[in-house]
């Protein structure tokens, strides 16, 4: 039957030179191959094509692959430029392949024709964008609500601490860990407004950011700065209720809170001052479990949680590196350049150890080090594998740490329970 068909259709071609009716149509390879053009294609000589005729399937140009033979190019008329068999040309919302829409193509009953690929899903929405009222998302997403690993980032330094400090073979503190975690949620949010405040005449010029509410305009300054103080005055009560070293400790992080977007203004270690602000919470932790700071402990706990913070900050960095040279901030990136794995490996040995020390300085138990060590390869992995001109790829390393920051807390867990 089918060879019935190809051979109509190639008789309808060399008769009448027409596009023959859709319905001997089946498929673009059964269509005939051209034939050889005639001299009144070329009135001018073989090299110079003439005018075609509206109904002719072929073209006068020339085929470049076989440029000695001159074989005409076919046109494969399937929408917009077909024609009937009566030689009438068809509207330009009308196929050929329309009137075999509930035809199966293949064994999986897909109607999609051969040449044509099936339309992509939409993309998934934010649950942002599904659970949180439409007044409140502009707001939401100045805090972060929708990229939760920043909180995770902030809050595993003190969940350390807070699980060091308990007693040997007693769970951490389940009230204290609460609080921590709430009070990690809204200072997040609050350093987060603090930033796009500053910054927002630099997101405007950054592709990455361009997008955040009051750098778009979604929201004024005067917003940013009533929801800064709206955030400030939740967490009031959770600071309140730890002890005074606490309290005073939690105050002067505001002062690195609000002064951390200036940084990248005036030096390229802003990943290192990130550090001083994000892992501030394991000494406000073990202060408010102990009422003081022990140093061989906590000190190298908390230069553990920097150089963590450089490296993957700086891998973080490299998303926004063209973007940065353009409108003149600095970063680790652009400071170690090619030379950045080097570098991020040594802040990694670095992490390692001072964890290494700290957990041993607190007589942690042998489970402790299995946890740091499977730690420790998980940020050789990190290093090793990013490729620091993807930027989906150094998303994805970055946001991996909160995996890093579950295995040491897991680590001091297991280690105190057996201690």
């Amino acid at each position: 039957m089918a060879f019935l068909r190809a051979a109509a259709a190639a008789d309808l071609v060399r008769r009448h030179r027409r596009v023959p009716h859709a319905s001997l149509i089946l498929h673009p390879a059964l269509l005939p191959p051209p034939p050889p053009p005639s001299m009144e294609s070329f009135p001018d000589g073989p090299s110079t094509p003439g005018p075609v005729a509206q109904n002719d399937i072929f073209a006068a140009t020339p085929c470049h692959r076989h440029r000695h033979r001159r074989w005409p190019r076919p046109l494969i008329p399937i929408s917009s430029s077909s024609y009937d068999s009566s030689g009438a040309r068809l509207p330009a919302t009308v196929s050929l392949y329309s009137h075999l829409s509930s035809t199966s193509w293949g064994a999986g009953g897909d109607s999609t024709p051969p040449h044509q690929s099936p339309p992509a899903p939409p993309p998934p929405s934010p649950w942002v964008d599904r659970w949180v009222p439409l007044a409140a998302r502009p707001y939401a997403m100045l805090a972060r609500i929708d990229k939760p690993v920043g909180t995770w980032l902030l809050a595993w330094p003190s969940f350390w601490s807070i699980a060091m400090a308990a007693m040997p073979g007693e769970l951490p503190d389940m009230r204290m860990l609460a609080l921590f975690a709430c009070g990690s949620v809204l200072i997040r949010g609050a350093g987060c407004t603090i930033n796009d405040l500053l910054d927002r005449d630099i997101d405007r010029k950054v592709e990455r950011t361009k997008s955040r509410p009051l750098a778009s305009g979604i929201l004024t300054p005067t917003q940013g700065v009533g929801f800064l103080g709206f955030q400030l005055l939740l967490g009031l009560p959770i600071l309140l209720q730890l002890n005074n070293l606490s309290q005073i400790l939690g105050v002067f992080s505001l002062l690195l809170v609000f002064s951390y977007p200036l940084m990248k203004r005036f030096t390229y270690w802003p990943q290192a001052y990130l550090g001083l602000v994000f892992n501030w919470g394991a000494l406000i932790g073990w202060a408010a479990m102990k009422g003081t700071i022990d140093p061989a402990i906590i000190l190298p706990l908390y230069t553990a949680g920097i150089c963590w913070t450089l490296v993957y900050d700086t891998i973080y960095a490299h998303q926004d590196k063209e973007d940065d040279v353009k409108i003149g901030v600095k970063s680790t990136a652009l400071r170690f350049g090619d030379s950045t794995k080097p570098w991020i490996s040594g802040f990694g040995a670095a992490c390692i150890a001072n964890l290494a020390l700290s957990g041993y300085n607190a007589d942690l138990a042998w489970p402790y080090y299995p946890f740091l060590a499977t730690a420790s390869a998980h940020l050789a992995w990190q290093v090793s594998t990013v490729d620091l001109s993807d930027r989906l790829d150094c998303n994805r390393k970055f946001v991996s740490n909160k995996w890093f920051g579950a295995l040491i807390f897991g680590g001091i867990l297991c280690g105190r329970l057996v201690s």
